[in-house]
């Protein structure tokens, strides 16, 4: 089987489980462990038996470097556990030669999925106001939770994350299919 035909199967994967992750984050505004940690050891798995140890690192690297930009959004108070879980698990089975489409193109799919659920809600200028506060209040204190705007934050603007994961994914394998290589 060629590289490609392997990225291509690789993202259908990533999306299937980032689909999964969007019907029960948009149902239950969750993603349990039940979907992402089966597909974090299916990833590597399928990794290890197509690549051996050398798949197996990069699909465990690329899971952790997914993880860990996402985590940053989680200790920042802007986002689920659930989502760094199942971005993680899109790096584990996307693996390192997908991950940097995956992940652009999921933050441009969150960023979008955002701005059009605050423009469906009426509250662009409430969100541009906050997203003004947000980057003052890094900028003073450091990388930590906003007092107010965050997801303890019950009147704040929220997304089912895993949407956007899912139109990062989809994205992917379009971009694969394609042979696009962007």
């Amino acid at each position: 089987m060629e590289a490609l035909d392997q990225q291509l199967i690789f993202a259908g994967a990533a999306l299937l489980c980032a689909s999964a992750g969007s019907v029960l984050d948009v149902r239950e505004r969750r993603i349990p462990n039940c979907i992402t940690g089966p597909a974090i050891a299916g990833g590597l798995i399928l990794h290890g038996v197509t690549g051996g140890w050398h798949g197996l690192a990069g699909s465990a690297l690329a899971g952790a470097i997914a993880g860990a930009l996402f985590l940053t959004l989680y200790l920042a108070g802007g986002m689920g556990g659930g989502d760094v879980k199942m971005m993680a698990a899109v790096g584990c089975i996307d693996g390192l030669a997908s991950l940097r489409c995956a992940v652009i193109a999921t933050a441009i799919a969150g960023g979008l999925f955002a701005l059009g659920v605050s423009l469906y809600r009426g509250r662009i200028g409430e969100t541009a106001r906050n997203v003004g506060s947000l980057l003052l209040h890094y900028r003073t204190a450091g990388f930590t939770p906003h007092p107010n705007l965050n997801l303890g934050n019950r009147h704040a603007l929220r997304i089912p994350y895993a949407v956007a994961i899912a139109a990062g994914c989809l994205f992917t394998f379009c971009n694969l299919a394609w042979g696009a290589r962007w």
